[in-house]
């Protein structure tokens, strides 16, 4: 039976070899008997720590008190007391003596004076945190003493251990017993212990040392002066005088300051309202920086990632959370700060979707591929289609982070079709970046895609947007991607396309539509020279010049520098052509502005910008599309590639392949008649460029009419009448005059077409 018992009160297990835990190395110092060991799961490797208390008689005093430390401990639970996992007794037998042992496995923890030399903090640094732990134990104390009735009897530097965040917890529950104030007999034999209450923690807290007999605790040099006359009230050798910790708690002048206050408020999070929690976020990051920077890690910032991650932070914590996260090394940073960052992905809440958006450069580089393709990219792709122009904005800058990690089954087959939709979007801004980062992507993706997308996207879109930036975005992205492009390609579906861009209203857009010109001729003449030098295999844009790299970084720089110049990013310039740098300036500042960017609001002030016709819309594929679709019969597969949602555009109309048939006829016509005599004479050079003109749609034009009928079948007098236009539909004159209506109140004559109403009115007043 006694057995039975001692398992019941003094351990949780059978033996050690049943213990679930691996007992690793010792700790340098520990409480009273007891030794402190690190330790992990046998389960899942977490780390634990792992408390052993040896005897050599199952009566001895020391196991007796362990076995009353474990008892408490197990059933005592607040947040600043040791957390009990497990423990058990096991007693070993060595010839004729026996040794029992006593196992305590609690959450991971270290002794506080081996922590206190690790952090090594200094002056106010040390005070903050000296400030933190004693805010902890004194609650602690607290609970023990008012809401459980219990003396704890030995508060000191050894009974209390750090746990991995930087708290302190109190343990060493051996003395811990129930004490009545009433009862005279139970508080005699306890006044030694409550002599040394917690003003022997603060006296060795500050002084450094172990305290040693009672009269040291007079020695007040190294306690601040804010907590003195607490401390004095601690010592006082009448109980009933003593200094109720619930009361020390009070102490504003020492225990506020801003590390207390800072954990303090994350503690009570929920309580708060939203107007505080922004006004704290907002100014946590300038904070943060003035407390201890190991602190912060290890405490403030696990503190925060939760708070985040379980909704009860505002959007402004995720601000705050990136900075404390960018002092972490990147191991750090994907275990403790990366996973709260992946989950909020999937937040609905608005402000915390726009500043991840915003923020998404500090962190993309850490997401592995599979987490981006997997975990974040479905929930960042419902912005493209956001009503928020804002928020749309933000989702397209943020694939130039994310898109490189994209596989390119979501590249081709989700991306291109939300881009191809954002290019004819009605803000202005977000057509043109999305031009740009169409650009940026395009290494990423496959040849086929390639061949597909850029050149419809680039052309048809692009170069016929009313955006006069969007229009040069346009021409850049192409000299930028210029070594995708075969020769074929640049010289029937490039060029054609650029060539009408010299005469565009935009001095930026005519500019930079030179410059490609110049660059893209330059290409066909490298490699019209390396195929007469018998250069095998030498492509069109295997050959392109030095520019395209600078092309390449003015894009990026577009989404990135925002509101900066392009200093940084400037275009490379050759021999043949000027830096585009100064060209790409316009369209770079403007893309880059909120969603809302008007015309008004760009660098180039162009008055009259409104008063000239604007070029086609871009959702029209009328014109150069159609054009072009004729001219490159040999690229059927690329025709349509952008098109990757269903966006109908209409079919080439069947007369244009009779424009190009009459286009590469003879200009010589035997059946045509000469010109009248009455036509004036006009040079020999003239007279032939009309010829060829007018033949150009001899192939199509109606034959001449057989007979003088007039069209639309119209009356005589709708040709004959010249000065009277409105003859054709005019009313034939009356033949007859109206007669006058009677003046009297008596019946009048019935008209030869009476109305129906009429007719009511009369029956009406003959009824009366």
């Amino acid at each position: 039976m006694f057995k039975f018992l001692k398992g019941v009160v003094g351990g949780s297990g059978t033996g050690l070899k049943d213990l679930p835990y691996n007992i690793g190395d010792p700790y340098p110092s520990a409480w009273g008997s007891w030794n402190h060991f690190r330790g992990t799961s046998k389960d899942d490797g977490s780390p634990v720590s792992i408390f052993s208390l040896s005897g050599n008689d199952a009566q001895d005093g020391h196991l007796a008190a362990g076995r009353n430390g474990v008892k408490r401990l197990r059933t005592v639970r607040h947040p600043n007391i040791l957390s009990f996992l497990h423990s058990t007794e096991v007693e070993t037998h060595d010839g004729s003596t026996s040794k029992v042992t006593i196992y305590i496995v609690t959450e991971p923890v270290m002794p506080l004076s081996d922590k206190i030399k690790e952090l090594g903090l200094k002056s106010t640094q040390r005070d903050e945190y000296f400030a933190l732990g004693l805010h902890q134990i004194t609650k602690a104390v607290s609970f023990l003493n008012n809401d459980c009735k219990l003396v704890h009897g030995n508060v000191c530097l050894a009974s209390v251990v750090v746990t991995p965040t930087l708290d302190w917890k109190l343990h060493a529950f051996d003395v811990l017993s129930e004490f009545d104030g009433s009862n005279e007999s139970a508080s005699g034999p306890m006044l030694p212990f409550l002599s040394s209450f917690e003003g022997c923690l603060i006296y060795e807290l500050f002084s450094g040392s172990k305290l040693g007999k009672t009269e040291e605790l007079r020695n007040t040099v190294g306690i601040p002066k804010s907590l003195l006359p607490d401390y004095q009230r601690l010592l006082s050798s009448m109980p009933s005088r003593r200094l109720n910790t619930s009361k020390l708690l009070e102490n504003g002048e020492y225990f506020q300051n801003k590390l207390v206050d800072t954990i303090h408020f994350m503690d009570i999070l929920n309580l708060k309202d939203s107007v505080e929690k922004d006004t704290f976020f907002r100014k946590l990051p300038n904070v943060a920086e003035q407390l201890p920077r190991e602190i912060v890690l290890k405490k403030i910032l696990p503190l925060l990632a939760s708070s985040l991650e379980f909704g009860s932070a505002v959007a402004p914590a995720l601000t705050a959370l990136l900075k404390m996260g960018s002092w972490l090394s990147a191991e750090d940073f994907k275990v403790k700060v990366l996973p709260t960052i992946v989950k909020l992905f999937a937040s609905n809440d608005r402000a915390i979707r726009v500043s991840l958006l915003q923020h998404v450069d500090q962190f993309g580089e850490s997401m592995s591929g599979q987490i981006v393709d997997e975990q974040v990219y479905p929930h960042v792709a419902t912005g493209f289609a956001d009503t928020s122009a804002f928020l749309r904005e933000l989702t397209l800058k943020s694939m130039l982070v994310l898109a490189p990690k994209l596989s390119q089954r979501t590249l081709s087959g989700s991306l291109l079709k939300y881009l191809s939709k954002l290019q004819v979007d009605e803000e202005p801004a977000i057509r043109t970046n999305t031009t740009i980062l169409l650009g940026n992507i395009a290494t990423y993706l496959n040849e086929g895609t390639r061949k597909r997308v850029l050149i419809n996207a680039f052309t048809v879109r692009a170069l016929r947007d009313t955006f006069p930036p969007a229009r040069g975005a346009g021409i850049v992205a192409l000299c930028a991607t210029s070594t995708t492009y075969d020769d074929t390609e640049i010289a029937t579906r490039i060029l054609p396309n650029i060539v009408v861009l010299t005469i565009d209203q935009d001095s930026e857009v005519r500019s930079k539509a030179f410059q490609a010109v110049e660059q893209f001729l330059q290409i066909l003449k490298q490699n019209y020279e390396k195929t007469n030098a018998g250069e095998a295999g030498a492509t069109g844009g295997a050959s392109a010049i030095p520019e395209t790299a600078g092309l390449i970084g003015w894009a990026m720089s577009s989404l990135t520098l925002k509101g900066k110049p392009l200093d940084q990013a400037s275009l490379a310039s050759s021999s043949s052509a000027p830096s585009l740098a100064s060209a790409a300036s316009n369209a770079t500042t403007t893309a880059t502005e909120a969603p809302s960017v008007k015309a008004s609001h760009h660098t180039r002030a162009n008055s009259d910008f409104t008063d000239q016709p604007a070029p086609p819309s871009p959702t029209s594929t009328d014109g150069w599309g159609d054009i072009e679709n004729d001219i490159n019969e040999g690229h059927e597969s690329d025709k349509d590639g952008w098109d990757l949602d269903p966006i109908d555009e209409p079919k080439p109309a069947p007369a244009l392949s009779n424009i190009q048939a009459a286009q590469k006829r003879p200009v010589s016509q035997p059946s045509r008649p000469p010109a009248t005599s009455s036509r004036p004479k006009v040079s020999t050079a003239k007279a032939t460029a009309k010829l060829e003109d007018d033949d150009l749609w001899g192939s199509i034009a109606a034959p001449p009419p057989a007979t003088t009928s007039r069209p639309l079948n119209l009356k005589k007098t709708v040709q004959s009448d010249d000065e009277d236009p409105w003859a054709a539909i005019a009313a034939p004159p009356p033949t007859t005059r109206a007669k006058p209506l009677s003046s009297g109140r008596g019946r009048a004559a019935k008209p030869a077409a009476p109305k129906l109403g009429a007719q009511r009115i009369n029956r009406t007043s003959s009824g009366m």
